[in-house]
């Protein structure tokens, strides 16, 4: 692992002090951009990773931070929030999170972006989200999450269907 600085970062970190915390900003030497590369890099269960992923829904920029143990059903979400979810280009992450694919922070946007907060990962006591470049993460936990991003809980897949 190494230590650098990068701007987005910088904002990240700015906006995690100014809600009280000061996690650890962890640099690897090589980019992490799935759930199961950062998973492996940390030594930690995939669910564990809250992958941060820019949707538009009625094309307005949404984030959906959800557990890497599973992918969001945008039909289903969409159909949940009352419109409809489309995949944000990488020109519409950029705009409205100030960071590129692969390394989107909860936090340190430009203007606040409506959050969705999966909760499915109340279900571990630690969770991982990008810092806001490919190579770093930070670790937290779902209620802060929540409390930072001001996001909604919500699940982003519909429950299983019960065994008749």
């Amino acid at each position: 692992m190494t230590t650098t600085s990068h701007p987005a970062v910088e904002r990240v970190a700015e906006t995690l002090a100014s809600h009280g915390l000061s996690p650890e900003i962890v640099w690897f030497d090589d980019a992490v951009t799935t759930a199961p590369l950062a998973a492996d890099a940390l030594g930690v269960e995939v669910g564990q990773i809250a992958n941060s992923l820019v949707f538009t829904l009625d094309d307005e920029p949404i984030l959906v931070l959800t557990s890497g143990a599973h992918r969001v059903d945008t039909d289903w979400l969409g159909a949940q929030l009352g419109g409809v979810i489309g995949r944000a280009s990488k020109e519409t992450v950029k705009e409205a999170t100030g960071q590129v694919i692969g390394g989107v922070a909860p936090v340190g946007h430009p203007t606040p972006v409506r959050t969705i907060v999966d909760v499915d990962l109340a279900g571990y006591d630690e969770v991982w989200a990008a810092a806001g470049h490919a190579k770093t993460v930070f670790p937290t936990t779902f209620a802060e999450l929540v409390r930072i991003t001001g996001g909604t809980p919500h699940a982003v897949e519909p429950p299983l269907e019960a065994a008749p």
